[in-house]
């Protein structure tokens, strides 16, 4: 069971405080398993890719238009974050929905 996010975000702290007994995998330390985010965007697809982050509105027109895999490989917080895995379900965001889901 783990959180796939960044340790200084404010909502993976969140989401790690009520998930006892998850992990949080750091995306910009530790990266995020190759395996793991092509199952996160064929779930999610778009979705995956965090369009409202700084790190977004810093990027070129050009560099927007890559592969939405291949940004997340070179900028980790372009992830939408928490990608939660808890064992074959795959959840995305700190959402009530995700919540409820989780009995949190």
């Amino acid at each position: 069971m783990k959180i796939y996010g960044l340790k200084n975000c404010d909502t993976c702290r969140k989401a790690l405080k009520a998930l006892a007994g998850f992990e949080l995998v750091d995306a910009r330390a530790d990266g995020v398993p190759q395996e793991v985010l092509n199952a996160a965007y064929a779930q999610f697809d778009a979705q995956l890719l965090n369009t409202r982050s700084t790190t977004w509105r810093g990027l070129s027109e050009a560099e927007r238009a890559g592969a939405p895999l291949d940004l997340i490989a070179q900028h980790p917080a372009l992830m939408k974050r928490p990608l939660i895995v808890k064992d074959d379900q795959m959840y995305l965001g700190w959402t009530k929905d995700t919540q409820a889901a989780l009995g949190v």
